[in-house]
């Protein structure tokens, strides 16, 4: 059912339209920049913009900067960005993506590009993308305001060794990747910061998504991935949105469930029987580009969020 401005009603509350145009125009604008490297200066103007905007929708805006430690035990900056939309609310959401591409095409067909970077439009800009469009959402139809949302976007997420190198590099002390949701979740933007819950986008941009319910998470917030897989079937999303148990993934909800404390679930495009260890077939390859990212993923994924947000 929809209002005659367009929104959608849904148990007495008002839900935004999520607008999958708009959501590909933000991951386009990503990768317009180029690869967005950790100390590159696409990375640097890929960073100024995202603040730009989101200064547009959020009440605050932040930007986390920490130094820390590469799998080669280089030092380096990195820039975890933080929008806050009704930042004095007790109740909160995370809302997270990594925002940062990879440096490696080490899965790429073409051995001699397996040190070019990547445009990382899935992998990356894609739940980025739709976290954006969800951020003008709540800024042009306020949430309550007794729940508050924290929209971040992790840096340094997928700045791991080479596969072919990897075994080198092995240590059983430290976790090479997620740097950045590391550093938050041990020192959060807020003291003290508590959440109900959290949910990060990773893939979530190709076509014919397999959205299954990654393994930790259901371990960790089970109840959490069936509300939200429950949300996306109501929708009409069943045939993408599996109810079946994937591969467990190491990716930034981790560091949320595990310092953090906070229950999170990771919503991921899992393809079982991809050549390409269990991921989109553009992993991390110089095919992971503009081209091969669909309107209607975002815009499922997108709208699922919403109607989960709104209806709390």
């Amino acid at each position: 059912m929809k209002t005659e401005n367009g929104e959608r009603k849904t148990e007495n509350v008002q839900v935004p339209v999520f607008n999958a145009d708009s959501a590909y125009a933000f991951v386009k604008a990503q990768t317009d920049f180029g690869p967005r490297v950790p100390s590159s200066e696409a990375h640097e103007l890929c960073a100024a913009w995202l603040v730009e905007k989101l200064s547009e929708y959020a009440d605050t805006v932040l930007v986390q900067e920490f130094r820390t430690r590469l799998f080669n035990n280089k030092g380096i900056d990195g820039k975890n960005i933080i929008a806050s939309f009704n930042p004095k609310a007790t109740k909160r959401i995370v809302l997270c993506a990594h925002w940062d591409s990879r440096p490696f095409a080490d899965h790429d067909a073409d051995e001699a590009n397996w040190n070019h970077p990547i445009d990382g439009a899935n992998d990356g800009a894609s739940g980025v993308g739709v976290l954006m469009e969800n951020a003008r959402c709540f800024h042009n139809q306020p949430l309550p305001e007794k729940l508050g949302v924290d929209i971040i976007f992790f840096d340094l997420e997928d700045y791991g060794p080479r596969q072919d190198q990897a075994e080198q590099y092995y240590d059983n002390r430290r976790n090479h990747w997620a740097l950045g949701s590391q550093h938050w979740a041990a020192q959060p933007h807020v003291p003290g910061y508590k959440a109900n819950y959290g949910i990060l986008l990773d893939m979530v941009g190709g076509s014919e998504p397999n959205f299954m319910k990654e393994y930790y998470s259901q371990g960790y917030a089970a109840w959490l991935s069936n509300k939200v897989w429950r949300t996306a079937q109501d929708l009409g999303y069943r045939q993408y949105f599996v109810n079946e148990l994937g591969e467990p993934i190491s990716d930034d909800h981790l560091p949320l469930n595990e310092i953090a404390g906070i229950p999170t679930i990771d919503i991921i495009d899992l393809r079982p029987n991809s050549s390409n260890t269990s991921f989109p077939e553009t992993w991390h390859t110089l095919n992971d580009n503009i081209e091969n990212i669909e309107k209607s993923t975002l815009g499922m994924v997108g709208n699922m969020l919403n109607y989960t947000v709104y209806r709390e």
